[in-house]
């Protein structure tokens, strides 16, 4: 299969040493959001960029009619904007705000004890996340995504990076160098406390999980999550 790495920073490295590893082709590899793009020999592209590029690049492999992943973050306020434009090219796109098979093992998790905790009183949940200090956005995309799962199920109706009223969930945002990813929900009560936590070792995780979606969805059309890619659900 030939890839595209569209951003080429710490992730897309990653992804080029298991994509050659499992005898992929990286064919195109973007550092530039104003780089000339070819996709003339390209059957996946990977978006690992920054928030001001995702969209752009998104919408030119979506252009060139090559399938892409993405999973940078930080731009999601135009997510239905690039579904629209995907279904308009009757091209093919997935996002996830973390490629790591842990981590969407993680979410299903995440779903099913705040259904559980629906059911009870006297608990306030809080979300803490870690990561290394180049990250650019805050909370990171998976926190967000375990906030929104929360509030699906319960009756917090938003997130909040300040001091939290009673409907809000607090997400607590840490940079310490060197950090790939930790996230830990918290269910607090005067008489007992409940977590649950998942910790990346290495970027090794979201680097597999974004080439095994990228082989995953390479002959389909539509817009994709992880979840099918996992046949979750």
């Amino acid at each position: 299969m030939n890839i595209a790495l569209l951003g080429y920073g710490r992730m897309g490295k990653s992804i080029e040493a298991i994509a050659l590893d499992r005898k992929h082709t990286i064919t195109l590899k973007v550092s530039d959001a104003n780089d000339a793009f070819d996709f003339s020999n390209v059957d996946v592209a990977i978006d690992f960029s920054v928030p001001t590029a995702a969209v752009a690049n998104i919408k030119k492999a979506l252009d060139a009619g090559v399938p892409v992943i993405s999973g940078t973050t930080g731009w999601l306020e135009q997510y239905d904007e690039v579904v629209a434009y995907c279904n308009s090219k009757s091209g093919t796109f997935l996002y996830a705000s973390n490629f790591s098979l842990g981590v969407n093992i993680f979410f299903e998790i995440n779903k099913k004890l705040s259904e559980l905790m629906a059911t009870v009183d006297g608990y306030s949940v809080e979300i803490e996340e870690i990561h290394h200090t180049k990250k650019l956005d805050a909370p990171s995309g998976t926190a967000i995504t375990l906030a929104e799962q929360i509030i699906e199920n319960t009756n917090y109706k938003k997130w909040t990076l300040d001091q939290p009223n009673s409907d809000e969930i607090h997400i607590e945002a840490k940079r310490i160098p060197e950090v790939p990813g930790t996230h830990e929900i918290a269910y607090n009560s005067e008489i007992d406390s409940i977590n649950i936590k998942h910790t990346a070792h290495s970027r090794q995780g979201f680097a597999l999980g974004a080439v095994i979606a990228a082989q995953w969805i390479k002959d389909k059309k539509g817009v994709y999550t992880m979840r099918d890619v996992l046949n979750i659900g």
